[in-house]
């Protein structure tokens, strides 16, 4: 049922610009008046639906303030009975196929996706790896036939499918091949496909941003004592690595990725991708490029050609904002019902909770996707885009806070970490009580010696640069909440590995670096010892 872009395949290059990124040059006015219109037809879609009366009641909503004012907001527990075990009774039709993502509590939050569901998601990935790419407006180079490195998690997940149906719409070739890529574990995926793409030139990559910066690192470290007596017999990879060498060797450094490959783009995910800009550009030749996605909608807001802020994309799903004092009421109240505003009420500088509403016959309406983001600015000067620039802040169940403030999120921590120049195989961090006392407490596996204290300190110091809170905690309540242990080398490999054995999934295999069970400390302490 998937064919090929018909204008990707052509040579009309402003065709496919306003194909995949016209909405750049949208207003809010008409930004608004693509998604109320949308919003209609999906009320039309499902109000007769069993699900949709469900949610919206008997009384079909007639307009977008009818349907603000009297739809509830709603979170994944109202939908779990009619959708959790991928049921198609009470859904308008039946769907293209199911995707899914990992709760909180480990199990899986499955959501529908119809044919139109699909194509929007691949027409936004297309619109990923075209900006990846430019270097301006209305520049194109990436086409069909491109060669390039993706390493997903595998479908039933959102990006699994992205993938499979965006390579077949582009008539892309990709290393290794999706179908066995699907078959392999994550770090089986990347050393094959990164040694297929030393026999050719890669135009793109797709990874998790801190695999780039693993392969960087783990290839300046061996390329330099590298035996190049088992390329004789592969000319062009030995040709490839020659030339590498050669301009490594001008510049006085190791081989890095960047000189094996001249890429056009990559498209990088992960919380950490800010934080490892600077690394990923260093090692691969690229600023790396984000993109907001979510197995609730698919792909919600990407970067222009500037890889800066990003702007929501108009036709994926209707947005609401809810403001950040109404977000935490309600998340520390479950009655409280929050406010929310559209996309032309919300100011610069502030951070919101996202509540979406599908289109094309997906099920979930008003729904609160549990994101909090930043409106970096209401337009970008730079671009000429007239419509809010966002960035993705965190979610809202990775967030720590101590003594009432300060909120701490993952995206934070990354960059805490990254600035202590401390290096590390893998961190996890949670809030603990000893004593009646909150504590801070970070379970960390170093490459290199340091002390317990050492870190602690380096730790503490940029904790403090990053949010002046953490010097109110000390000054005003004399409390100085972050501890630090140290675990063994190999410790989250360890438990890696058993979650493989045991036959986990793909996002259960590594602890979440926020807010882990007790259960999961245990584990990692005993491995530690091991």
């Amino acid at each position: 049922m998937v064919s090929k872009d018909k204008v990707f395949h052509s040579n009309d290059m402003e065709a496919i610009w306003q194909r995949f990124c016209g909405f750049l040059d949208l207003s809010v006015d008409e930004f608004m008046e693509i998604q109320e219109s949308l919003l209609l037809d999906q009320i039309d879609l499902v109000s007769n639906s069993d699900l949709g009366k469900e949610i919206m009641g008997s009384t079909k909503p007639i307009s977008l303030d009818d349907f603000r004012n009297n739809v509830p907001l709603t979170t994944y527990k109202d939908y779990e009975p009619f959708i959790g075990d991928c049921q198609e009774d009470a859904l308008f039709d039946k769907p293209f196929y199911w995707a899914h993502t990992a709760g909180s509590s480990g199990s899986f939050k499955w959501v529908p996706y119809y044919l139109r569901n699909d194509e929007v998601l691949s027409k936004g990935t297309i619109a990923a790896f075209i900006l990846a790419a430019a270097k301006r407006k209305g520049e194109i180079n990436i086409r069909p036939g491109g060669k390039g490195f993706i390493n997903f998690p595998p479908r039933p997940y959102i990006s699994g499918w992205a993938a499979y149906h965006t390579i077949k719409r582009i008539s892309a070739h990709v290393f290794p091949p999706i179908e066995q890529a699907e078959k392999m574990e994550f770090k089986e995926r990347t050393q094959t496909g990164l040694k297929l793409a030393l026999n050719l030139q890669l135009d793109a990559v797709c990874c998790m941003s801190s695999i780039l910066v693993k392969v960087g690192e783990t290839m300046s470290d061996e390329t330099q004592k590298m035996n190049i007596l088992p390329f004789l017999f592969r000319p062009l990879v030995l040709a490839r690595f020659l030339r590498a060498r050669i301009q490594a060797n001008r510049e006085n450094r190791p081989v890095l990725p960047r000189d094996l490959w001249h890429l056009k783009g990559i498209v990088a995910y992960g919380v950490d991708t800010s934080a490892y800009k600077d690394k990923i550009e260093y090692y691969w030749g690229q600023t790396p490029y984000e993109i907001y996605v979510s197995t609730e909608v698919g792909v919600m807001a990407i970067q222009a050609w500037n890889k800066k802020a990003m702007t929501l994309v108009p036709d994926s799903a209707f947005y609401e904002f809810i403001p950040e004092e109404e977000w935490f009421k309600s998340r520390e109240d479950e009655k409280y019902k929050p406010a929310t505003l559209l996309l032309n009420q919300i100011e610069a500088d502030k951070r919101y909770g996202l509540v979406i509403s599908n289109f094309y016959g997906m099920p979930l309406l008003r729904y609160i996707m549990g994101d909090l983001i930043k409106v970096v600015s209401l337009d970008d000067k730079d671009t000429g885009i007239k419509l809010p620039q966002i960035a993705f802040n965190c979610r809202g169940d990775d967030m720590i806070s101590i003594a009432g403030f300060p909120w701490l999120n993952e995206k934070f921590v990354w960059h805490v970490l990254v600035n202590t120049g401390i290096k590390y195989t893998d961190w996890t961090l949670r809030k603990e009580w000893e004593k009646g006392t909150p504590v801070l407490h970070l379970y960390i596996e170093l490459k290199e010696k340091q002390t317990a204290q050492e870190v602690k300190t380096l730790v503490e110091h940029h904790l403090k640069k990053g949010d002046s809170n953490f010097t109110d905690l000390e000054n005003l309540l004399e409390i100085r909440p972050l501890k630090a242990t140290l675990l063994s080398e190999g410790t989250f490999q360890r438990y890696y590995d058993e979650k493989v054995k045991a036959g986990y999934d793909l996002a259960r295999l590594k602890p979440k670096h926020m807010n882990v069970s007790d259960d999961v400390i245990q584990e990692l302490m005993r491995l530690s010892t091991e």
